[in-house]
């Protein structure tokens, strides 16, 4: 009996699934927020205070936050898979992307409810 060498994580489908997903939330919010943006009487600090006053707004500007970090690491994921070749290379490239999107994530949630 020949065992078949599995070679990579196989992500396959769901990653490209959630890829595609994370890229729609994106879309729809940059129109939500082009709308909101060319909506405004003036663009001073209180107007754009006061876009982002509203849960709405900085739950809408999380979800594309979140969506954006997490399509970053698929892609870069990916990227590391196919090309960095040495395991621990590769799996301190992964551990520092991943830090850095969790540090970026908290960021963005202090920057939009501490308004």
């Amino acid at each position: 009996m020949v065992k078949p060498i599995i070679v990579g994580a196989h992500y396959g489908f769901r990653d490209w699934l959630l890829q595609r997903i994370t890229a729609v939330v994106m879309a729809v919010y940059t129109v939500l927020f082009a709308i909101c943006a060319l909506s405004m009487a003036d663009s001073s600090f209180e107007s754009w205070r006061g876009v982002f006053s509203g849960s709405f707004m900085k739950f809408a500007t999380f979800l594309c936050f979140m969506s954006l970090f997490f399509h970053a690491w698929v892609g870069v994921r990916d990227i590391f898979m196919d090309y960095v070749k040495p395991t621990g290379v590769r799996l301190v490239l992964h551990s520092v992307v991943a830090l850095l999107l969790i540090g970026y994530a908290g960021w963005a949630a202090q920057i939009l409810w501490r308004l």
